[in-house]
């Protein structure tokens, strides 16, 4: 049982880290469930204030990702068709071109919906999508390190 936990827990860890760039998967939650696997496996003898902690920055982390985007777009001044083009692009992205597509088109989903919205102002449009495109690589960093920090507490569990 215990190895069928660590197979599942090493599954977890590493679809979570895939999770942080393919937006239909929930990187950080799967990777925490990773960890959640190796304690119960007896591999991660890990405290519960080790499982608190990860579990609220786990929630933080996943939070900021979805909102992220809403209140930079509206930061920088965008509307919520600029915030929806910006996931179109993402998804886009994804399918169309990817790697390259998921970073880029958000960008352009963002600037194609701000000039759908307001024609007159290129240069507002232009901000906005910036700011889509910087809460894009926030998010995607931050989950990136929490993921990426959860692997590396998982590996060290399988050695210690």
């Amino acid at each position: 049982m215990e190895i069928l936990l660590a197979i599942l827990a090493a599954l977890c860890l590493m679809i979570g880290l895939a999770g942080c760039i393919v937006p239909v998967l929930p990187g950080p939650p799967l990777s925490y469930v990773g960890l959640w696997l190796l304690h119960w496996g007896g591999y991660g003898d890990f405290t519960v204030r080790f499982l608190v902690i990860w579990a609220v920055v786990t929630g933080v982390v996943t939070l900021l990702d979805y909102y992220l985007p809403v209140l930079m777009t509206k930061r920088f001044g965008g509307s919520r068709s600029a915030t929806i083009g910006s996931v179109v692009g993402l998804v886009a992205g994804l399918f169309l071109f990817p790697p390259v597509g998921m970073i880029v088109c958000p960008f352009f989903g963002a600037l194609i919906g701000e000039l759908m919205h307001d024609r007159t102002d290129s240069a507002r449009a232009f901000r906005v999508a910036m700011g889509s495109f910087l809460a894009f690589l926030l998010g995607t960093g931050a989950k990136l390190i929490a993921c990426g920090i959860m692997i590396f507490y998982g590996v060290r569990a399988f050695f210690v």
